[in-house]
């Protein structure tokens, strides 16, 4: 599949959310919706967690695809700025998400499921901050963020300003205490810690 046909399909799944609930996504319904014939769904999407896969993936390819190099600035202000453009990224469908996120307590063992994709977005989105660490640091790193970003999607389900302001500001609190959490067993790179104060001239 293209990735137009990826956006075309995630579309589809969160109108069909949004109508159904997670419970009632079947197949069919995501099919008639998208367009698209069954027996490419069935070659491509064996389960209905691999569309949650697609969606992860699909949000991460909106981040990274306006992500610049060389962006400068301290870490946590690069993280603020990728992790925002996430919820950038799930904007449009909104509606569609919210109820999943309802309906999801009644499926526990969805979480456990997706944890490790998301653990790996987040792997992805340190790379789009460009936060460098070895490869023990980067897991550690990405489970933190999985907190942050955890923390952050619940203040935006309750967010329903244009600017997102509520969310901006929970995920402004969530980096300073995930930045604390990591000074304290220095994880954080050198370059991720405020500057210090030049001292003033006599």
């Amino acid at each position: 599949m293209s990735e137009t046909e990826d956006d075309t399909v995630i579309a589809a799944l969160w109108r069909v959310i949004a109508a159904h609930g997670w419970c009632g996504l079947t197949m069919g319904r995501l099919a008639a919706e998208a367009g698209l014939p069954l027996s490419l769904l069935r070659e491509r999407f064996p389960s209905r967690l691999d569309l949650l896969v697609l969606h992860g993936r699909v949000v991460d390819r909106a981040v990274l695809a306006g992500t610049i190099p060389g962006q400068g600035g301290l870490a946590r202000d690069r993280l603020f700025d990728v992790l925002m453009r996430r919820l950038d990224a799930m904007q449009s469908h909104r509606t569609g998400i919210l109820r999943f996120l309802r309906d999801v307590p009644r499926d526990p063992g969805l979480a456990a499921l997706l944890a490790p994709h998301l653990a790996l977005s987040m792997r992805w989105m340190l790379d789009a901050a460009e936060v460098e660490a070895d490869a023990g640091l980067r897991r550690l790193l990405a489970l933190g963020l999985v907190g942050v970003w955890g923390g952050t999607v619940r203040a935006w389900a309750e967010d329903d300003s244009e600017d997102l302001g509520h969310s901006m500001a929970a995920l402004d609190r969530l980096l300073d205490r995930a930045g604390q959490v990591a000074r304290t067993f220095r994880l954080l790179p050198a370059e991720a810690a405020p500057a210090a104060e030049a001292p003033a001239e006599a």
